[in-house]
């Protein structure tokens, strides 16, 4: 038999599931997703980031190539699932596939230092029951693939965004933080069925809606990021993570490739994202003078 976490839910079903209860619903997401041995996972996310500027034009800014790493385990007093998870998405360039250092923003024509989005951590909790990422998630099953579609449109919260326009109007488009992530989570129905299976190869195609990025400091221009990236959960690991990726992530951020991967800590302190680590830099340079006017990431020297 499979070698599962110690501590698991009331009720839990390792397979056949019956995707139309709850719980069974939620261990075949966090089979895609995870692993329920509570080992580690890593994730390969390659793509690109569209900007587009309504009634002006669209252009493809940048190739992009994400990693995560991810760890499940139950909790039993908060009655469900905590998601550790750290993630970063470099922006490559799309001839060479390089990580980008600086770039020239085609709509600004100005050259900036890019900042890669390092999420690290970022966690999500999914309830047995009630609250956000509580079961049952939406699902189609056509033959033996199944995919679960989750559609998460951030509202705009008035105080959600750190990044005011007061106070950062060059690096902030609104003072409101509004994004839109589509997911669609794919694996095979009799592979998630099986009981000797505490994790299943998962394809998952993701889609983003975002503000702009604070370092292309472009102020409150109307248009969105669009992102579309390929996200596989890898088979061998950090050995299938490209290359010229693995490269840049052993000199910059190593935590990624380092057994146990993901965090192992937990807590409303251990949540960072583009906005907040944006906000340290910005903050950072402006205290210590390293301002070009109202430009923190502006190449001026070259």
């Amino acid at each position: 038999m499979a070698k599962y976490l110690d501590k698991l839910p009331p009720g839990f079903n390792p397979g056949p599931l019956d995707l139309s209860k709850p719980l069974d619903n939620q261990t075949a997401l966090l089979k895609l997703q995870a692993d329920l041995s509570g080992e580690p996972v890593i994730t390969i996310f390659p793509g690109k980031a569209w900007i587009w500027i309504p009634g002006e034009n669209n252009y493809e800014a940048f190739h992009t190539y994400g990693v995560g790493a991810s760890r499940v385990e139950f909790n039993e007093e908060e009655q469900g699932w905590r998601f550790y998870h750290r993630e970063a998405l470099l922006y490559t360039d799309p001839k060479t596939g390089e990580v980008m250092d600086t770039w020239l923003n085609p709509v600004t024509g100005m050259k900036v230092r890019v900042v890669h989005v390092l999420n690290d951590p970022v966690q999500r909790f999914y309830p047995l029951e009630k609250g956000p990422f509580a079961p049952p998630y939406p699902y189609l099953i056509n033959g033996d693939n199944l995919v679960f579609q989750l559609d998460v449109f951030r509202p705009p919260v008035p105080g959600n965004n750190p990044l005011t326009r007061k106070d950062y109007p060059l690096h902030s488009q609104q003072d409101v933080y509004q994004t839109g992530e589509l997911w669609a989570i794919n694996g095979s129905m009799k592979a998630l069925d099986d009981p000797e299976n505490t994790r299943v190869p998962c394809h998952t195609a993701w889609g983003r809606i975002s503000m702009w990025e604070p370092f292309f400091e472009m102020g409150n221009r109307p248009g969105v990021v669009v992102y579309h990236s390929q996200a596989f959960t890898t088979q061998n690991g950090v050995d299938d993570i490209d290359p010229k990726i693995r490269t840049y992530m052993e000199k910059n951020h190593p935590q990624f490739l380092e057994y146990p991967y993901a965090p192992t800590e937990w807590g409303a302190g251990y949540q960072e994202n583009h906005w907040t680590y944006a906000q340290k830099l910005i903050d950072k340079a402006r205290a210590e003078g390293k301002t070009v006017g109202e430009s923190v990431f502006g190449v001026f020297d070259e």
